[in-house]
């Protein structure tokens, strides 16, 4: 994204972060409510406030939704665990103390969980990044509630399950190192056909050790995918063919895409943490009666788990699993067809996609489990025949009104019927956009989805279930 975009997503996102968050102030206000209860603005505020600051540290819409996906996690968990420190509805994930403080703020609570994860988090990501947006945030937040022992009650539970998280998935970024690696740092790019090698204008690969980390669920290591066609095979032609014909950049390499196939690849190439968290906010704003605080504090640490370990499970497809590791990308496949020995294929040399692939290897399409397991994980929560819109953050390029609410240029929304019916258009914009096999893409909604539901009905339960 161009500097003066982000500039402008940042500045919209602001707008809304930095109001005063509406709700009791203190525990004791609601705590005589149902099991829950509690508006639930203050985990909506703080969701936009931490993808504000991701988008202005440069992590998103078109940087690093790896990174990103850890980052929201850690911090919902915070939340989510603080919460029910504070009165135990559902089972914490990091921090569960031996003794409740039921006479705690949560708005307090929930202010210094997310910004004790937040200010240290975004700077291990990026020493240069500033934190003044989640300070501005924090002291906006603090100063609606009344001072006295609830609020300090409610800070040091705050800080107290950030702590937690932080020491938790303390080594992650270790684990997965390094960001990068080119073949000086000792990756060797395949030479075989099938074999993934360095993309055009991206010679590295992109967190090749990403696999490694631990995912936030347990067991999803099952639900690895089978793998890509083999190269001779009908199949395998099949979907060269189709990529080749649809996903070429229309300049330099001819298409038969449609325009509203164009629009569907562009809609969805940036971010898919930024725009899923985006929708959940959305979807739990239209049924605010339905979702109480701490509801909604397990909706968005569930969401966000998953939305990790998608990245951590397709990772690990990618470049770890011997079964499926370093497939060739379109656009190598497409320029070496000549060598791929199926007599359906035919070699273009100078083929291009519509938009750069990425410097990673395509089976399976992260982008497709992402939307897959945000899919699913709002499914178990709303239901999936859930009607909503999406409005593109890529679309229309310049003068984007979902960036800059004050701008005239009118805004590309896209409306669903149902979650899953998002997250099929989202995967196939991969193919679309010229990234992906279709393989990649229906085996990665198939890997999120199982990732999902596992998550939504395993992690954080009701306490006493």
């Amino acid at each position: 994204m161009r500097p003066h975009s982000r500039i402008l997503l940042v500045l919209s996102l602001v707008a809304t972060v930095l109001l005063p968050i509406a709700g009791p102030a203190v525990a004791g206000d609601d705590r005589h409510g149902p099991p829950g209860g509690g508006s639930p603005d203050a985990v909506l505020a703080w969701n936009g406030t931490a993808t504000a600051a991701a988008v202005a540290c440069g992590f998103t819409p078109d940087g690093n939704p790896v990174y990103e996906s850890r980052l929201y996690a850690m911090t919902h968990i915070a939340i989510h665990d603080a919460l029910n420190a504070i009165r135990p509805v559902y089972s914490g994930y990091a921090y569960s103390p031996d003794h409740s403080q039921p006479d705690a703020s949560a708005q307090a609570a929930v202010a210094a969980a997310a910004a004790g994860v937040l200010k240290p988090g975004l700077q291990e990501i990026d020493p240069a990044c500033s934190t003044t947006l989640v300070q501005q945030a924090y002291d906006s937040s603090l100063a609606a509630i009344p001072d006295g022992p609830a609020k300090v009650a409610g800070i040091a539970v705050g800080v107290a399950a950030a702590a937690a998280i932080i020491e938790k998935r303390g080594t992650d970024l270790k684990v997965g190192a390094p960001l990068t690696q080119d073949e000086q740092g000792g990756f060797q790019q395949g030479t075989k056909p099938g074999e993934w090698r360095f993309t055009p204008d991206r010679p590295f690969a992109f967190l090749p050790n990403w696999g490694k980390v631990p995912p936030f669920t347990a067991g999803i290591e099952q639900f690895a995918p089978r793998g890509p066609y083999d190269l001779d095979s009908r199949a395998y032609a099949r979907d060269l063919n189709e990529v080749k014909n649809l996903g070429g950049d229309g300049v330099t390499t001819p298409s038969a895409r449609t325009p509203d196939q164009t629009e569907i690849a562009l809609f969805w190439v940036n971010s898919a943490p930024l725009q899923w968290n985006a929708v959940a906010r959305d979807v739990t704003v239209d049924r605010h009666s339905r979702m109480g605080l701490w509801d909604t504090a397990r909706l968005f640490a569930v969401l966000n788990m998953a939305l990790a370990d998608g990245y951590i499970a397709s990772w690990a497809t990618k470049f770890l699993d011997p079964g499926t590791r370093l497939f060739w990308r379109p656009v190598t496949a497409i320029r070496l067809a000549d060598q791929d020995g199926n007599r359906f294929t035919v070699a273009d040399p100078t083929w291009t996609p519509l938009v750069t692939t990425p410097p990673i290897p395509d089976y399976d399409s992260g982008h497709a489990v992402a939307g897959a397991v945000a899919a699913a994980v709002l499914a178990q929560f709303f239901g999936d025949r859930t009607r909503f819109s999406v409005c593109s953050v890529s679309l229309p390029t310049a003068g984007n009104s979902c960036i800059d609410p004050t701008r005239g240029t009118p805004t590309v929304v896209h409306d669903f019927r149902s979650f899953s019916q998002a997250a099929t258009e989202n995967g196939l914009s991969r193919i679309y956009v010229g990234f992906h096999f279709r393989k990649a893409v229906t085996d990665g909604l198939r890997h999120g989805g199982l990732i999902g539901r596992q998550a939504a009905t395993t992690l954080l339960r009701p306490v006493g279930r």
